[in-house]
């Protein structure tokens, strides 16, 4: 399955190592499932039967990957002799895939030191490693530890820890560590006033490149977008509740059209697991359900691709990070590659790539490094992404922010949905979760144990008892603290709106999802993470009918959030007869508004 030329990159095609966070190749950690942003197990339920998609908690279970544990800074040799057990492989399914060369620790047996006067250890010159250790040891039996980080460029950095006598003497330079990009506040903010005006901008003019030749499905989009655009408002409609729309008359007309006219053409090219192999359940689900969902349509899908005004390549991030990563190769090379490859293959092999220089072909993907992996070769096309993160080339107006969806039984992803009504939330704010990422250790900082409104907590124990605390304290809550975690997005977003609390998102340069379509203001709150220590003024300052107002919107908006197991209309019937089809086939409400949000791009 796997093309083997597309082998890890070396010397000038590895990642770079620099970690300040300067560098388009910064990885930062690969987030868990099982690690995932909630700190709940999985259901454990038998997997479903369709070969045709697998659940990640069937990739994660197998031995494929290690787990190395992260040791903190200023550890000594002692802690790591000490903490041995815990640095032994664990089962994959506990595995973080993408750790930072700060976090691999890997303790080595070394043989005897042989004791000696001034012995010099000393770090040989490498271009990517600013700091060297020198140790100096005089007439004296030595227990050392040595641990050894390798980066791409096969540097060695020894960093000894010496046990010595009264008399020894040791000097220890400590290395300077540097911070990933993901460790760090972005060097650049984009409020979600400014992403509004961008919105708007991007409307106005046209986004697409112009196409070589036109065609008869150009002039259908365009005559669409006429019809959308001139569409009367309309201030009050009983299908739908308007304040959860930016327009939602131009909503309402786009997806009538959507249905009447969008076809999409799915490329058969590509080979298993990485194509055509969906993954239902887990922290990467939305990806899976939409491809699952798309190849199984026959309302919107053509066979020939003459017909088609948008052409869809159904990969799956997830997929091609299991197959290709090599662990611990702090390398994604060759998965960019990969795609450059199938881009390059469909653009050669059919003429509808290079007439719009993919403007008019997309994507799906939920998995953190797919910015990176669709970079340049896919860059004119429209993504559906997850990682919605405006300074990592998600083009507003074009682009479509994905939500981020775990989902925690592929045979039923509706389960534990709904929760208290208003009168029963007692609590103001809850938030529990892992230390992903600079801006939680400063939440909790600030909030942890600090006031009893502010249920703040750090990473839940596993367990199934842990993960219905959980869901009983969303369940309870009136506002559910969103934090980014190692990139913008974060599953809390749709989770909160699962369990009918209001979302507080606090993640800078976030595009929220369904951005184009929806009015967030109407539903959520959005802090900025300067503002962390005002957070409780902030939710307290708002009246108790304005929360009213917001708590009953999330109720309303959350048909737009969730995945059905079979397909779903995102409104009642059309009330014209003689347009409407005979049966409905839409997918399901949430790549239903993901599709109008492409039908907007196209």
């Amino acid at each position: 399955v796997i093309d083997t030329s597309l082998s890890v990159g070396q010397g000038k095609d590895a990642v770079s190592r620099d970690l300040d966070g300067d560098t388009e190749d910064d990885m930062g950690p690969a987030r868990n499932d099982n690690d995932k942003e909630t700190t709940i197990a999985s259901d454990g339920e038998d997997l479903d039967s369709d070969p045709d998609f697998v659940e990640d908690e069937q990739i994660d279970n197998n031995n494929l990957f290690e787990d190395i544990e992260e040791l903190g800074e200023g550890s000594t040799a002692e802690n790591v002799e000490n903490q041995k057990k815990g640095f032994i492989l664990e089962k994959a399914s506990e595995t973080k895939y993408g750790l930072s060369l700060e976090q691999i620790v890997k303790p080595i047996t070394l043989p005897p030191v042989i004791s000696s006067v001034n012995r010099t250890f000393m770090q040989t010159s490498a271009p990517n490693v600013s700091t060297s250790i020198v140790s100096t040891v005089n007439n004296s039996s030595v227990k050392e530890a040595i641990e050894v980080l390798q980066d791409d460029e096969n540097h060695v950095l020894l960093q000894s820890n010496l046990d010595t006598s009264k008399n020894d003497s040791a000097t220890v330079s400590s290395p300077v560590k540097k911070k990933m990009r993901c460790q760090m506040p972005p060097k650049s903010v984009t409020t979600i006033d400014e992403m509004n005006r961008l919105l708007v901008r991007h409307r106005a003019r046209s986004r697409a490149m112009r196409p070589r030749w036109s065609s008869v499905h150009d002039r259908e989009i365009l005559t669409a977008k006429s019809q959308i655009e001139n569409d009367p408002i309309v201030k009050i409609n009983r299908e739908l509740y308007a304040p959860l729309f930016r327009n939602v008359s131009m909503f309402k007309r786009s997806y009538e059209l959507m249905e009447r006219i969008l076809k999409v053409y799915i490329y058969k090219d590509g080979e298993k697991p990485i194509f055509h192999q969906p993954i239902m359940k887990g922290l990467y689900a939305s990806e899976g359900w939409f491809m699952k969902l798309m190849e199984g349509n026959k309302r919107f899908v053509v066979k020939d691709p003459r017909k088609a005004h948008l052409f869809y390549m159904p990969f799956s991030s997830r997929m091609l990070q299991y197959t290709l990563y090599v662990h611990n190769s702090h390398n994604r090379t060759n998965l960019r590659q990969y795609l450059k490859i199938y881009s390059e293959k469909i653009a050669a092999k059919y003429p509808f790539w290079n007439r719009t220089g993919g403007a008019d072909h997309f994507l799906v993907a939920c998995h953190d490094w797919a910015p990176y992996e669709t970079r340049h070769h896919m860059e004119h096309c429209i993504k559906a992404l997850c990682n919605a993160d405006v300074t990592a080339g998600f083009k507003i107006g074009r682009d479509v922010s994905l939500p981020e969806t775990y989902v925690r039984s592929a045979r039923n992803p509706l389960r534990d949905l709904g929760g208290k009504p208003p009168s029963q939330r007692h609590i103001l704010a809850f938030y529990a979760g892992n230390m992903h990422g600079y801006l939680r250790p400063i939440l909790l900082k600030y909030w942890k144990d600090k006031d009893p409104d502010m249920k703040i907590f750090g990473a839940m124990p596993p367990g199934v008892a842990s993960r219905m605390n959980y869901i009983h304290h969303m369940k309870s809550s009136k506002y559910c603290i969103c934090p980014k975690g190692y990139e913008v997005n974060s599953p809390r977003v749709v989770e909160a709106i699962f369990y009918e609390c209001v979302p507080v998102i606090i993640s800078d340069n976030f595009v929220p999802p369904f951005f184009d379509v929806l009015n967030w203001d109407s539903f959520s709150i959005i802090i900025a993470e300067k503002d962390i220590p005002n957070l409780k003024d902030v939710l307290i300052s708002l009246p108790e009918e304005k929360y009213l107002e917001m708590q009953s919107a999330v109720r309303k908006v959350q048909q737009h959030f969730l995945w059905h197991a079979k397909p779903m209309n995102v409104a009642p019937p059309l009330p014209s007869p003689q347009t409407q089809p005979q049966c409905t086939m839409t997918i399901l409400r949430t790549s239903s508004v993901l599709v109008v949000g492409l039908f907007f791009s196209r």
